[in-house]
């Protein structure tokens, strides 16, 4: 049965993180924590900031997207792939996104 519940949750978790397709395509500037917000008079090229934000979020939910795969095989290794995962690429995240803004963001 776990096989079943496990594609049933990770499928739309997986599909949430994938946020960055539409990151990718906003004509505003893309926010990084919900509640956030970023200026375009802040940003120095809207369309580049967003597609870097695109692709870092487009990179951490292939976590999630490989751990809902891997859970089809076992069970119990995606589920330390994915705990390992989510910390290593939260990490990676405030990183990524912080030279993302201090590269777009007007001085």
């Amino acid at each position: 049965m776990e096989w079943l519940i496990w594609p049933v949750i990770m499928i739309p978790v997986s599909a949430g993180f994938t946020l960055g397709i539409y990151a990718w395509h906003r004509k505003a500037p893309m926010w990084f924590w919900s509640g956030s917000s970023v200026s375009e008079d802040e940003i120095t090229d809207v369309p580049a900031y967003n597609r870097a934000n695109g692709i870092m979020w487009i990179a951490f939910s292939a976590i999630f997207w490989f751990s809902t795969f891997l859970g089809l095989l076992n069970l119990e290794a995606a589920g330390i792939f994915l705990i390992a995962g989510c910390i290593i690429g939260v990490i990676g995240l405030f990183i990524a996104y912080g030279k993302i803004y201090a590269k777009y963001h007007f001085l």
